[in-house]
C-alpha cells in the first residue's frame, strides 16, 4: 500500500499521482484530515495529518506500507518524520521544516557562507520594524505568495502588518530584503545520493505589491547556476524526492527566494511531465519506494527539443464566475494547446493579488519561443471569462 497525505483534492494528486498509481498497479490510500472534500472514488482515511505520531499510527494499523509520502507544503516534516519512524524511504525532516521556515532557510544558507539575505522575524504582537528597504513581508510558514508584500518604508510595514495579522493572529511573519533579478525556477528529483535536474522556467510577475505569477517560459538554469543552487540546496540538505525552488538571477548569481519540498504546483507539474515527454507522477512515485534516480531515466533538460509558455487567466475584481471556457486542448502551426479550468463557474471569491485568483492555466508547447509565443496568444484571444459583482 502507498500512502499519500494530504489536505484538500489538488490536480497534482487527482490528475497526476493517483492515476501514476493506478499505471504502476500500486494502490494507493490518501490519509487527509478533510476526508468530506475527497471525490468518493478516491480511497481515503481520516487522520491529523499533521501530526506525525497519528499519521504513524494510522499506516501501521493499515495495510503493510510500500511508501509514504505527501505532495503538500504544509505536511513535508511531518510525513518525513513518520515515513522515517516506519522504515520507509523519505526525505529528511529537518530538511523539510528548513525548507517551510523561511527564516531558517535563510539561516542555512547563510551559516554554509553562501549568501546573506537580511531578514527579521516578527513574532505575533511584536512591532514591525526593519532597516532595509524595499523590503518583502511574509508568513515565515506562508504558501502560494499569499500575505506577501513588497513594502517601500516603515510606515508602509505597519500597515501590511497590520493588516495579515488580521487574517492571520497567531502567524510568525518574516521580513526581508528585496532581491532584485529575474525571478526563475528550478526543479528537482532525488534519492539519498543523487539530485538530478527537471528543469526551470522564467517568471513574470504581475505588478507589486503583491507577487502574482502571471506567465512561465522553459529556461533550464545554465552549468554554473546549476551549481551555484545545488550548493545551497545541500545547505539546506534538500536530496529526496521533488523540489520546487524559486530564485533570482542577480549579478551571475543564484539567490533563493524559497524552496518548496514538492513538485511545482497550479498544473505547472502535469506540463512539465507532457513537455518533458516523461511519466513524472511515476516517478515520483518509484524514488518513494525506494527506487534510485539512475533507474528513471530523466532527459537532460537543455536537450528537450521542445519549449513551453504557460499564462495563468487572473481576476481582475471579486465576484462570481459566470461563464468560462471548460477544458480545451487544440494544435496550431505544430504548437500543442491547452486551457484548464482552475475556479468553477458558480464560485464566488474576492480578488487576493495571489495564484487564488486564478481563474485558468493556459499552456502551448511547440519548437521555438516565437512560435509558441504567437500561437499561445491566438488561442488566448478567442476564449473569454466573465465575473460578475
Amino acid at each position: 500500500m502507498l500512502y499519500l497525505t494530504a489536505l484538500n483534492p489538488t490536480d497534482s494528486v487527482l490528475d497526476g499521482l493517483l492515476p501514476a498509481a493506478d499505471a504502476l498497479g500500486v494502490p494507493v490510500t490518501v490519509l487527509t484530515d478533510r476526508p468530506d472534500d475527497w471525490p468518493g472514488t478516491v480511497p481515503v482515511r481520516g487522520c491529523p495529518v499533521r501530526d506525525p505520531r497519528a499519521v504513524t499510527e494510522v499506516v501501521r494499523d493499515g495495510p503493510a506500507a510500500a511508501g509514504l509520502f505527501s505532495n503538500s507544503d504544509h505536511l513535508q516534516a511531518a510525513t518525513a518524520l513518520a515515513a522515517r519512524r516506519l522504515g520507509l524511504p523519505g526525505k529528511n525532516p529537518e530538511s523539510a521544516r528548513r525548507c517551510k521556515d523561511k527564516a531558517a532557510t535563510r539561516r542555512a544558507v547563510a551559516d554554509a557562507g553562501l549568501d546573506v539575505v537580511h531578514a527579521r522575524v516578527l513574532a505575533p504582537e511584536q512591532p514591525p520594524t526593519f532597516d532595509i528597504f524595499p523590503a518583502v513581508v511574509k508568513p515565515r510558514d506562508g504558501v502560494a505568495s499569499e500575505d506577501a508584500y513588497l513594502v517601500t518604508d516603515e510606515a508602509d510595514l505597519a500597515r501590511r502588518v497590520t493588516e495579515i495579522r488580521r487574517r492571520r493572529p497567531d502567524a510568525p511573519l518574516v521580513v526581508e530584503e528585496y532581491l532584485p533579478g529575474d525571478v526563475r525556477t528550478h526543479d528537482t528529483l532525488g534519492d539519498a545520493d543523487t539530485l538530478a535536474v527537471l528543469g526551470g522556467w522564467r517568471t513574470t510577475l504581475g505588478p507589486p505589491p503583491t507577487f502574482t505569477e502571471l506567465r512561465l517560459e522553459w529556461a533550464p538554469a545554465d552549468p554554473a547556476t546549476v551549481d551555484g543552487l545545488r550548493a545551497q540546496l545541500d545547505a539546506l540538505g534538500v536530496r529526496f524526492g521533488a523540489c520546487h525552488t524559486e530564485f533570482v538571477a542577480h549579478r551571475e548569481r543564484p539567490r533563493l527566494i524559497e524552496v518548496n519540498d514538492r513538485l511545482i504546483g497550479d498544473r505547472m507539474d502535469l506540463i512539465l511531465a507532457e513537455l518533458l515527454g516523461v511519466p513524472l507522477f511515476e516517478y515520483v512515485i518509484r524514488l518513494h519506494l525506494g527506487e534510485p534516480v539512475a533507474t528513471l531515466g530523466l532527459p537532460n533538460p537543455t536537450t528537450v527539443g521542445q519549449t513551453a509558455r504557460v499564462e495563468y487567466v487572473c481576476a481582475d475584481r471579486g465576484g462570481t464566475l459566470v461563464a468560462a471556457p471548460g477544458p480545451v486542448d487544440a494544435v496550431r502551426d505544430g504548437v500543442r494547446l491547452g486551457c484548464r479550468p482552475l475556479r468553477a463557474v458558480g464560485t464566488t471569491a474576492e480578488q487576493t493579488g495571489t495564484n487564488r485568483d486564478y481563474l485558468a492555466v493556459l499552456h502551448a508547447i511547440g519548437p521555438d519561443p516565437v512560435t509558441v509565443g504567437r500561437a499561445l496568444v491566438e488561442f488566448r484571444a478567442g476564449l473569454d471569462w466573465v465575473i460578475a459583482r
